[in-house]
């Protein structure tokens, strides 16, 4: 009855995330634990199979905004699939730290009220850590616009907070979640994740010889369904047999929350510092889109807002000359590596001229697929 209640009153997509992790967290007499399900011979009906899980396995490791889409299903995915020490929850929102514990009742688990731009609250937070997944962000274009200087705090001074607490706390790695519109950025949200990335990256050359501390970057596209996302939009919109559009022939690069989960997971433990990892990921059309989740509705087409792109790019030329390609994604490496000078083993060098743009992609999306991919 308590399980009922709770998944009633949840949105699709807490309710997704909650739901693949209550089929491998019950426990003895409903009581669940922080140990691998795999030692309790579990069988659920979907299976993730991450080859890199064990890596996991007895760290205490810290989620900068632990609360949001990416977050709490990164949170479902350690307690499903590996046997942390402990998972520490950062956030500065009680009410959803409320609604995450209510989803997560399990003892491993640390909720800290926080914010990135308080560095002493951080390094309390981050003592004895391992492991750092930092995904808070200010990270709506127009909230951004609306404030510039608050989205510089949290997003550029917040960086700086979290690189050097991390030092300080001899944190073994911290991989930062960015996106593609710090490329070539045209916004503010944009211009702060560009400037991020670029303190991460460089980050790594105040480690010093005595530390071990590495930092490392994740950049990929829009995630189906995270807050902001244009799929509950649409949704709603369906409603009314109306579908708004900015500009017909926009595209975007797509992957699922799992997805980008489960990238940011087989990235961790490749990490040598500096790198910016990107995944192989298909385009869609947002028309397609349109036609996938309301194949009746008339679509009418708004404008282009302000602070938004045709098409996105995960690459450019210029990075694309000291970028490695891998069967399943690319790596960024740094141009100054003041740290390492050593060049990463594996992976092909890319053409010249080479750019990763969703426009241009090799492997798209079709409307069957979006509707699989969206559960219509």
């Amino acid at each position: 009855m308590h399980i009922e209640i709770i998944l009633s009153s949840m949105n699709l997509w807490d309710w997704m995330i909650v739901t693949s992790h209550l089929f491998a967290k019950i426990g003895i007499n409903g009581v669940s634990e922080c140990v691998s399900w795999k030692s309790r011979n579990i069988n659920p009906n979907k299976k993730i199979n991450y080859p890199l899980m064990s890596y996991f396995d007895n760290k205490t490791i810290l989620i900068t905004g632990g609360t949001g889409s990416f977050g709490r299903m990164f949170l479902a995915t350690l307690l499903r699939e590996d046997n942390p020490k402990s998972i520490r929850i950062y956030t500065r929102g009680e009410l959803l730290q409320y609604e995450t514990e209510k989803l997560f009742p399990d003892n491993c688990i640390r909720f800290f009220i926080g914010d990135v731009r308080d560095k002493e609250r951080l390094s309390r937070a981050m003592n004895g850590v391992d492991i750092v997944v930092h995904a808070a962000a200010l990270k709506q274009v127009p909230t951004c616009e609306y404030n510039p200087i608050e989205a510089v705090k949290t997003n550029i001074n917040g960086s700086i907070n979290i690189i050097n607490t991390a030092i300080d706390n001899n944190v073994d790695r911290v991989i930062a979640l960015s996106t593609d519109k710090a490329v070539h950025p045209v916004n503010l949200y944009g211009s702060t994740k560009m400037v991020a990335e670029k303190l991460f990256v460089q980050g790594n050359s105040y480690t010093g010889y005595d530390r071990n501390t590495k930092f490392s970057c994740v950049r990929y596209g829009n995630v189906v369904g995270s807050r902001g996302s244009v799929v509950p939009l649409f949704l709603e919109q369906k409603k009314t047999g109306r579908l708004t559009l900015t500009d017909e022939r926009m595209t975007r690069f797509w992957l699922t929350l799992e997805d980008g989960v489960q990238f940011v997971r087989n990235c961790l433990p490749q990490m040598t510092g500096g790198e910016i990892f990107v995944p192989k990921i298909p385009s869609m059309n947002v028309t397609d889109l349109a036609h996938a989740i309301a194949p009746d509705a008339k679509i009418e087409i708004i404008g282009i807002r302000p602070g938004e792109k045709i098409h996105e790019i995960l690459i450019t030329e210029d990075e694309a000359r000291h970028t490695r390609e891998y069967e399943t994604h690319f790596v960024i490496e740094p141009e100054l590596k003041f740290w390492n000078p050593n060049i990463r083993e594996g992976g092909g060098a890319l053409p010249d001229g080479f750019r990763y743009s969703s426009d241009t992609n090799t492997k798209w999306l079709s409307i069957e697929e979006l509707k699989n991919m969206i559960a219509i």
